[in-house]
């Protein structure tokens, strides 16, 4: 890599304040809040909105799309008109 080129990459605590779960890791992403780290270091600190522990499909709180139900509305109301194989006899 080139010198002087790239952001500095270092350790980052990733806060999801609605869950109450952080974790350390490396990144290129800096903050001016700063936390103090269960190994008594402190470390940049960035508040996310969403991570695995209050992501819906991580927790098993996703709601299931009726699609069938969409698609059967979607029919009834503008129709079944000329087919694919309609279009294909054209050629």
């Amino acid at each position: 890599m080139k010198p002087g080129i790239h952001p500095a990459y270092g350790p980052v605590v990733f806060r999801d304040k609605a869950a109450g779960f952080a974790f350390l890791t490396r990144s290129t992403a800096t903050s001016d809040t700063t936390v103090e780290w269960e190994d008594g270091h402190t470390y940049p600190v960035i508040d996310v909105e969403i991570s695995s522990r209050s992501h819906p499909f991580y927790t098993g709180q996703t709601r299931v799309l009726d699609t069938a139900g969409r698609v059967e509305r979607f029919e009834r109301r503008y129709g079944r008109q000329g087919g694919r194989d309609d279009r294909r006899d054209d050629r």
